[in-house]
């Protein structure tokens, strides 16, 4: 494994077999490995361990897969599924997730793209600040004033740009070029929904609006 750390793994699969499978060969792999068996367990677990990336099933009990995906923020999600179809597929990398992959499937190939996916989602360890905004890379978490806001993984992304900002103007444009690596799936038709739900968040977390809308611009995140 890359790093001195061990890594948390969710798995999430409603097969105890399966689940007690992919959990021993994870942990002869060096990883620490949690499994929940639910929609709703998934979340839960998440919320208590606080995993570095998450094996999820896609029928699951209660919340499907593409409900916890969605709710799961900014945690790298790989979808290990019996389902084939490559619309399917497609929608779920577009919805977040990191990587997707049909069962069956040889181990060895899936810690390869586990591996890729915590490469990926290392970040550099450094700690980003604007204003109440403080952003770990490492962790991908936020905090507003001292309170931990969840986002999802595009939310994040346009968070971090305008922290990157100190508290300059980003055009939308040039929002939008911070952020594509990170969400192919956001589009600029979408950017103003995804802007006001962060702005909706930080707002509730911090107490006043941190964001600013520039008329005919774009947007800032406001240091003080």
């Amino acid at each position: 494994m890359d790093g001195t750390a061990k890594k948390t793994i969710l798995v999430v699969d409603d097969d105890p077999a399966i689940s007690a499978m992919l959990a021993e060969q994870l942990t002869s792999a060096g990883y620490d490995a949690v499994c929940a068996y639910s929609g709703s367990e998934a979340l839960l677990a998440a919320r208590n361990y606080s995993p570095d990336l998450v094996l999820l099933d896609l029928s699951l009990p209660g919340k499907s897969g593409e409900e916890v995906l969605r709710e799961l923020g900014t945690i790298p999600v790989i979808i290990v599924s019996a389902r084939s179809d490559i619309d399917g597929k497609v929608r779920t990398l577009l919805a977040g997730a990191a990587d997707y992959v049909t069962k069956p499937f040889e181990f060895a190939e899936l810690e390869a793209r586990i591996r890729v996916a915590l490469r990926k989602n290392s970040g550099t360890g450094e700690e980003l600040r604007c204003g109440p905004v403080t952003i770990d890379a490492a962790k991908r978490k936020c905090l507003c004033s001292g309170v931990e806001v969840r986002l999802t993984r595009t939310e994040y992304a346009i968070l971090k740009a305008l922290v990157v900002a100190g508290g300059n103007v980003l055009t939308k444009n040039q929002l939008m070029t911070a952020i594509e690596e990170d969400t192919p799936d956001c589009e600029e038709s979408s950017l103003k929904t995804h802007v006001a739900n962060l702005r909706a968040k930080l707002k509730t977390a911090g107490g006043y609006d941190l964001i600013r809308s520039v008329w005919g611009i774009g947007y800032t995140l406001c240091d003080k």
